[in-house]
């Protein structure tokens, strides 16, 4: 039996981190292959992560040297983040040289950061603080221009190098990677998290309110709960006075609390036991994300449970373009209170958007086709890993310590 050692720079918790969720896509998938996953990291617990030992998976914390020696001999690594690979890159590879080494990215953290900037540039600028539409449409040399210089963007580009396999869940990304920093496509596998279909969901009729869920540490969650209070939701109550919306998400910080106001019909309200339960019973999904980057967990969540969504082009990148969006794109806020109000007010139009969700799931995260298709890769470019290294130079350059 095959074995995958995942490599966690924290354990995963489903409530505070959409990356979490996307890991454990990955090594459900392994497992369902007939491969044995085990999970190591080098942190303690938190109070809510995921009970890896019922889904199949062996753990063993690795703070200390000798819990190396304990772990099977392992045909592939999978590292959660470059900051893991940096970590343990090294000594995985001394232990383990003829493993498969993967890298997980999540949504590329450089471009998230580079995404950050360009917004907080143009709001010192003092521009519309409603129309973000040149901003979404940044195109991707001047995306490449500064990402370029950014200390996150080399050290997450020489962690794609060094592994053998980088596994990318949007295909922006991986255009990024190929056309601006060179990275040949043999080293990349479009790797999205996978969902089923929802089956029965709830009516137009059982549904009620808007909802939001995120987290609220994640710094483009908590921008998106700033644009939504002061510019977005004044316009949308204008609308439907009597709106109602619950924004859902991880670590409440003072700051974030500070912004319920249930007389508004805004409701700032902690973690969720379960995410499902209330996606599928809100009207609509509120997500208007100015910067990010991967694809969007809570989006993807409205998608499962058939729960029509506003968005912005950002919001909407990493689910492709072919297939009709299950509610509204919009680049304004303007645009999005506006289309928001008529999703929640028109059954018609409701509805319409409801049946655009499994038709959007089944082309581009559809678990069967989606897992078959990473262990076909990695199981060929296990068959093919000489040669893999052979032609990535610049990979083997980066690997090569000083003293060897």
């Amino acid at each position: 039996m095959p074995h995958l050692l995942a490599i966690g720079h924290r354990w995963p918790e489903l409530q505070a981190c959409s990356a979490s969720g996307h890991l454990l896509d990955i090594l459900k998938g392994f497992i369902a292959q007939g491969w044995h996953v085990s999970f190591t990291c080098p942190a303690e617990p938190a109070a809510h992560h995921v009970g890896l030992a019922e889904l199949g998976i062996s753990t063993q914390n690795c703070m200390d040297d000798s819990a190396w020696a304990r772990l099977p001999a392992a045909d592939a690594v999978l590292f959660d983040r470059f900051s893991s690979e940096e970590r343990f890159g090294q000594q995985v590879r001394q232990q383990y040289p003829n493993a498969l080494c993967m890298l997980l990215t999540s949504g590329l953290e450089s471009l998230c950061q580079a995404r950050q900037q360009l917004l907080r540039t143009r709001l010192v600028e003092g521009l519309d603080p409603n129309d973000f539409r040149t901003l979404f449409a940044t195109p991707g040399p001047e995306l490449y221009r500064h990402m370029a210089p950014s200390a996150t963007t080399q050290r997450e580009l020489a962690a794609v190098w060094r592994c053998d396999l980088a596994l990318v869940g949007n295909e922006v990304e991986i255009d990024l990677l190929i056309n601006g920093f060179g990275v040949p496509e043999y080293l990349l596998h479009h790797c999205p998290p996978v969902v089923e279909a929802p089956a029965n969901p709830r009516p137009y009729a059982e549904r009620a309110d808007f909802v939001s869920v995120g987290d609220f540490a994640d710094p483009a969650h908590f921008d998106a709960l700033l644009w939504i209070r002061h510019n977005l939701w004044p316009m949308l109550r204008r609308q439907l006075p009597q709106a109602q919306l619950h924004l859902y998400g991880a670590n409440p910080s003072a700051k974030a609390l500070a912004l319920h106001h249930p007389d508004d019909g805004l409701h700032v309200l902690g973690p969720l036991a379960d995410a499902t339960d209330v996606m599928s019973q809100a009207k609509v999904c509120l997500a208007p994300l100015r910067f990010g980057a991967g694809v969007d967990r809570q989006l993807l969540e409205a998608l499962r449970c058939a729960t029509p969504s506003v968005t912005t082009p950002l919001g909407a990148q990493g689910f492709g373009g072919q297939q009709a969006w299950p509610g509204s794109i919009e680049g304004t806020a303007e645009g999005l209170a506006k289309a928001a109000a008529q999703l929640y007010a028109d059954q018609g139009l409701w509805q319409r958007a409801q049946d655009a969700c499994t038709p959007l799931l089944r082309r581009g995260f559809d678990p069967v086709r989606q897992r078959a298709a990473l262990i076909g890769r990695v199981e060929h470019s296990l068959g093919h890993l000489d040669d893999l290294r052979l032609f990535n130079f610049t990979g083997a350059m980066l690997r090569r310590s000083p003293q060897g």
